[in-house]
């Protein structure tokens, strides 16, 4: 058939109430995907880069050997369309108000931050200002510490080797001022464009050149692949998801929005599934009045797929007319809540999910039972008997399964993320037919009557077979949505347990062996109780199983824990944000062996019983791996790969050590009179990244509610979808009852019931499945462990059997407002 006669008869098909739901439901599922893939993508984007300022630029390019990186690596980025901008980072003395103290300074070049803003102060009491450039040649920016440590008043001049600078303003906050020894001094920042004069660099000076990026993703994938061949051992190319403090967040919050869209995705074919199968069963009688006139059933075939080729393209292009407006007025919303700039951007690869899932759906729910009925007899299809317990129908089911598995996985590509959803599914169908055989055998024996109870009862029982059909669909449903707030619940109290109130905001490195105690009794005095403190012994790991680490471990560039030395430590008890996932954790008597950090045994490929060597100094040791643990590197605490036992191998080794405490802003001038009692303490201010961290996770947490919104919104549309599906056969059966004499407050409360059961049962089902679902999820796919729900999970049934209850009072409409021959006829 050509494609005109197909539009033609759609246009006379479009007055078919069948029709319509199956073209509704298309574009609504059309709409709903390209939705929340479109906004998905945008979060995504928005949440990257406002990451990214923690680095100031998209990617930064190190270099720690002391030269320069070649300028015409930059100008090759300028090629591609990429912003950059560099840094110079050194430690020197500064002097100013005949006083002099060891400073960090960052050097920087106009375009700096390429990413994020500078906060400073230009007075002492000034307005705190948000600045997209650093100082200018002939100034310095310095940490108010600083200022009070050497008596410094904005204005004052200052000398940094050869060099005088003039102090414009207070350094408050610095994008990419992340966790480093280099902030561990004072921070000064200056003109990348004035450190040759200082003098201060000469040939083997300990000095770190960084090259910012900023541009499109694919333009800096492109400019690395240019750029790697040419990289040396000293060099380093990093992104936000290589940082510990936030890429776990990120990952998570990425690995979030997927699973939102890969749910819109079954809700969208649970929708075009039951307004299609609908369409197929009402299209028996004119597929044997078709037969009975002559008509082969091939041409019937071609007749019904090019009817169905139009729907596709129809309700896909109603879908993303839908999609659009909607998409834009939530960028907008987007923006306001996120209070940045988000500017409006159609990912185009976002709208494959949706154009698939119409076209999938549409074929693979709607065409295979048609296709089937075409080698039907007519008189049989006449008879009623289309053959749908034909051995045949499991290939439908087969289809649909395999469309349904292909969809997610086109959408998501996660493995996990698929298994654990159809897994649910399943287990969710063979709860149900397990609850179809009990509602048939505890049902049968109720008996009609005026009573709503008994009515309600006998309909679930005479309609058992649509009633179970309507319950998977709203079970399915609710089990999707379920997961996704499950999901949710479990990640922000993830978030919430580890930024938890007064985080430790202040680390003390370096403390030696005799001043441990004054340092405890000096903030104690104050009122600050410090966290743990742990002994720190610098070294490296040179073997594994005796054999040198670099022969063991092929891709050693990539591990850089081997290319650094690492802080070794021994703890009595392990931290309680770590968990041991392999061996087990050591006993109080047990003075051999050594825990190591998950990631990197996994970069190793080292496992529970292997030795590792490392050098300490001129010594060596040798110890057995007893454990492998996990370690939360967000939490703001100190964190080690190596944990050794107390009275172990490193008992003896100089060590310095480590801890952390929450001091309250009102109480930062605290800080001035350590740093003078103890000038050996180094001490690193982290309240600054916490607040970054803190605004990400909130960032993160508006993006989870706005995808929630939109799945329980899709959700309830799938809900109403389902129900149309049956309302001619309510409405009749309602007005044969009002035609009996059946009261309308009886029909009303009898409907309620029957739905409000339903919807209770499928409740409970659905929150079954999407526990097992969130196990899987959360234990494999969001790495945190498994808990119940039940503060969540119980009012769900609940909630459901009152939608639906809603739902079923809204098919009765028609019954109560027209008459009932009227309305027979109507139907008929």
């Amino acid at each position: 058939m050509s494609v005109r006669k197909s539009i033609g008869s759609v246009a006379r098909d479009w007055r078919q109430r069948d029709v319509k739901v199956v073209l509704s439901a298309l574009v609504i599922a059309v709409a709903t995907v390209a939705i929340i893939a479109l906004f998905a993508s945008q979060l995504q984007r928005t949440l990257i880069t406002s990451a990214s300022s923690f680095l100031a630029g998209d990617r930064q390019l190190e270099a720690e050997h002391g030269e320069p990186i070649p300028a015409e690596w930059r100008q090759e980025a300028r090629s591609r369309g990429l912003g950059t901008a560099r840094m110079v980072e050194f430690s020197t003395m500064l002097s100013g108000g005949n006083r002099f103290q060891l400073v960090s300074i960052k050097a920087v070049s106009d375009a700096y931050p390429l990413r994020g803003q500078v906060e400073v102060q230009k007075t002492a009491d000034g307005e705190r200002q948000q600045l997209e450039s650093g100082p200018g040649p002939g100034e310095v920016w310095v940490n108010p510490r600083l200022m009070r440590l050497l008596e410094l008043e904005v204005g004052d001049s200052v000398e940094v080797g050869n060099l005088t600078l003039t102090v414009s303003g207070l350094l408050l906050r610095e994008p990419d001022g992340g966790f480093n020894m280099s902030a561990l001094a004072p921070r000064v920042m200056m003109h990348a464009d004035d450190v040759p004069a200082t003098g201060v660099i000469q040939e083997g000076s300990r000095v770190e050149y960084v090259n910012l990026f900023a541009g499109d993703e694919s333009a800096l994938e492109g400019y690395y692949q240019w750029l790697q061949p040419r990289l040396g051992p000293s060099h380093e190319w990093e992104s936000i998801r290589d940082g510990a403090t936030l890429s776990d967040s990120l990952e998570r919050a990425e690995r979030f929005l997927l699973l939102g869209g890969s749910i819109a995705v079954l809700l969208a074919s649970v929708a075009v599934a039951v307004a299609s199968r609908q369409y197929a069963v009402g299209q028996r009688d004119t597929v044997a009045l078709l037969k009975t006139l002559g008509l082969p059933g091939r041409h019937i075939g071609r007749m019904y797929l090019g009817r169905l080729l139009v729907w596709g393209i129809v309700g896909t292009l109603g879908g993303l007319l839908v999609a659009l407006p909607v998409y834009a007025f939530l960028n907008n919303l987007m923006a306001r809540v996120l209070e940045q700039d988000v500017p409006f951007t159609v990912d185009v690869p976002a709208l494959a999910p949706a154009l698939a899932t119409a076209v999938v759906s549409l074929f693979a729910f709607a065409y295979p039972p048609i296709r089937r009925l075409r080698h039907v007899p007519a008189m049989r299809v006449l008879r009623s008997q289309p053959g749908e317990s034909d051995g045949r129908a499991w290939v439908d089911i087969a289809i649909a399964v395999v469309a349904i598995f292909g969809l997610v996985w086109l959408y998501a590509r996660e493995v996990m993320l698929v298994l654990s959803l159809i897994g649910g599914l399943v287990a969710l169908l063979g709860i149900l037919a397990l609850l179809g055989w009990v509602m048939v055998m505890s049902l049968r024996r109720v008996k009609g009557g005026g009573n709503a109870w008994r009515l309600a009862l006998v309909g679930l029982y005479r309609h058992r077979r649509s009633t179970l059909a309507q319950i998977a669909v709203f079970a399915m449903t609710l089990m999707l949505a379920s997961t996704l707030i499950l999901v949710r619940s479990s990640l922000l109290a993830d978030w919430q347990a580890q930024l938890p109130e007064q985080t430790p905001n202040h680390f003390l490195i370096n403390i030696a062996p005799d001043a441990v105690d004054e340092v405890e009794s000096f903030w104690g005095e104050r009122g600050q109780e410090l966290d743990t403190l742990y002994p720190m012994v610098r070294g490296r790991l040179t073997e594994i199983n005796g054999e040198p680490v670099r022969q063991v471990v092929s891709k050693d560039d990539s591990v850089n824990a081997l290319n650094r030395e690492l802080n070794l430590t021994w703890m009595d008890e392990m931290p309680e944000d770590n968990r041991v996932v392999e061996g087990a954790w050591r006993n109080d008597q047990q003075t051999d062996g050594v825990s190591v950090e998950a990631e990197l045994a996994s970069e190793l490929g080292v496992e529970v019983g292997d030795v590792l060597g490392f050098t300490v100094g001129s010594e060596t040791i040798a110890e057995p791996i007893t454990s492998i643990r996990t370690v939360q590197w967000e939490s703001m605490k100190p964190n080690f790969y190596m944990a050794f036992p107390p009275g172990g191998a490193l008992e003896g080794l100089p060590a310095t050590w480590i801890t952390s405490f929450y001091l309250p802003p009102s109480q930062k001038s605290a800080l001035n009179d350590f740093t003078r009692q103890f000038p050996t303490v180094s001490l690193l201010e982290v309240d600054h990244i916490i607040e970054r961290i803190q605004q990400i996770v909130r960032q993160v947490t508006q993006a989870i509610e706005a995808i929630l919104a939109l799945i329980l919104a899709a959700s309830l549309v799938v809900m109403a979808a389902v129900v149309s599906a049956t309302l001619q056969d309510r409405q009749r059966e309602g007005a044969l009852l009002r035609t009996l004499g059946g009261r309308q407050s009886l029909l009303v409360r009898s409907t309620m019931l029957e739905f409000g059961l339903a919807g209770l049962f499928a409740g409970i089902l659905g929150v079954m499945a999407a526990e097992t679902a969130v196990w899987a999820l959360q234990y494999r796919m969001f790495g945190g462990d498994f808990r119940w729900h039940w503060q969540v999970a119980l009012p769900i049934p609940l909630i459901s059997a009152v939608v639906l209850a809603i739902l079923g009072r809204w098919q009765l409409r028609p019954v109560l407002q027209v008459s009932p021959m009227l309305l027979l006829r109507r139907l008929e």
